[in-house]
């Protein structure tokens, strides 16, 4: 998984543009996974019923969850130099969605796709560009990790 310190750098700084505004910015990445992808909400009871993206939006699950999913993301980049630091994040969090949660490991593609995709709409090409090889080393551990756990 080796980042090279540019990489680190320009991971991070790309991260930032989009995790200063955690919250909001989560939750729009769960909104429009929930809205073009809307399979992905059978695996949240609680957001089941909401249809619209506005309900979704005002929702204090969907932006608890959207927060806690840009959290773990932050807590993973400020890692991207430790191997060790940045699995000891990424397994747990696969492993409770692989065993308790169920949750389909391509859902997590989804996400990071979505990520991408905001990052470039927000600050351009290279911000994404920066960014790709994280998403990237995290669906690979995680798809490992689902692997493991007999997926």
């Amino acid at each position: 998984m080796p980042f090279s310190e540019a990489e680190v750098q320009s991971a991070r700084g790309a991260w930032e543009k989009i995790y200063v505004d955690a919250e909001d910015n989560g939750t729009a990445v769960l909104v429009r996974m929930f809205t073009e992808h809307p399979d992905t909400k059978s695996y949240f009871t609680h957001f089941k019923g909401m249809d619209s993206a506005e309900e979704m939006k005002q929702s204090d699950q969907v932006r608890g969850h959207g927060k806690r999913v840009f959290t773990a993301i932050n807590d993973m980049v400020q890692h991207l130099d430790n191997t060790e630091a940045f699995l000891g994040i990424l397994n747990p969090l696969g492993q409770k969605h692989a065993t308790q949660l169920k949750v389909d490991p391509k859902n997590f593609r989804i996400i990071c796709d979505i990520i991408l995709q905001m990052m470039e709409e927000k600050f351009g090409g290279d911000c994404k560009a920066s960014f790709e090889k994280v998403t990237n080393e995290i669906c690979t551990h995680l798809n490992n990790v689902y692997k493991e756990a007999g997926w």
